[in-house]
């Protein structure tokens, strides 16, 4: 990797018996960024997305179309920034109901029945594609081309393989004033470090406020369980992070209030390539 900033801090502030067990958790990511002039454009935000001959502009059924987000080559992504099961090849399309057609109308992780406003499309490498108009009841976004930088995340701390591996077998973090002496310089330098959300790909979620995983195993399972729950912990871990898109001026993309969009699969669906069961959790 080109910037492992999670195994620095680790090696820094964690007790030596310790710092194995947090840094296996670590994954790779791909960081998006606005591409320069000699950089290789492997992501785009906004324009006109290219879909396959024939093939409809996505809907939420009973609202209308819905807004492109954002396309992502998977040949042009490094694989030493990737899980195993992303896919080598092919392109992601990433579409979102962003209140344009209905301002009331809204995706919400908690209510599967707004679960169709928020699709992605996976394209098969060397399927025919043809440029397509945006619905002229839509404004499209500003199109930014994005190049991908390898990268280290890190999950959130309250998750229950982060809780499990610096403090042993709890379900919950204690309060701050009471957490272990030797622990408090890494949860604050880790802080410190997880300021920005970038356009990612893969990895762990930067969340907004609190994990995203949580928040969909919570949606998974109905909202029957207490945070810290065995059966909430382990619905949270079946989750991986696709892709997050945080706000961005160039694109005039808004999520909320400054907020991010994340979608989230199970890793067996992305082992079989289900992309129909990804889910979208914003946060802002």
């Amino acid at each position: 990797m080109t910037d492992e900033p999670y195994s620095r801090l680790a090696a820094e502030h964690l007790p030596g018996d310790l710092v194995q067990r947090w840094t296996v958790l670590l994954r790779p990511c791909a960081r998006l960024r606005r591409a320069e002039a000699d950089e290789q454009i492997v992501a785009v935000l906004g324009g006109a997305p290219e879909l396959p001959a024939g093939a409809a502009w996505p809907e939420w059924p009973g609202y209308g179309p819905l807004s492109f987000v954002a396309s992502v080559r998977c040949a042009g992504l490094s694989r030493d920034g990737l899980a195993e099961k992303f896919p080598q090849d092919g392109t992601f399309l990433f579409f979102y109901f962003d209140g344009q057609v209905d301002e009331d109308a809204f995706v919400s992780v908690d209510d599967p029945e707004t679960w169709a406003g928020a699709q992605v499309l996976y394209i098969p490498e060397n399927t025919p594609v043809l440029p397509t108009d945006t619905p002229s009841v839509l404004e499209p976004f500003p199109r930014v081309e994005l190049s991908a930088r390898t990268g280290q995340s890190a999950p959130d701390l309250w998750l229950p393989q982060a809780r499990r591996a610096l403090l042993g077998d709890t379900r919950h973090w204690p309060h701050p004033r009471d957490t272990p002496a030797e622990l408090k310089p890494f949860v604050r330098s880790f802080g410190q470090l997880r300021t920005r959300i970038d356009h990612q790909i893969g990895g762990h979620a930067v969340p907004v406020q609190g994990p995203v995983e949580y928040e969909i195993a919570n949606a998974t399972l109905g909202g029957m369980h207490a945070w810290g729950d065995q059966p909430l912990d382990q619905e949270a871990e079946r989750w991986v992070l696709l892709a997050q898109f945080g706000s961005d001026s160039d694109a005039k993309m808004i999520w909320g209030d400054e907020g991010t969009l994340y979608w989230l699969i199970r890793s067996e669906d992305l082992a079989a390539h289900r992309f129909d069961q990804a889910r979208l959790v914003v946060q802002g």
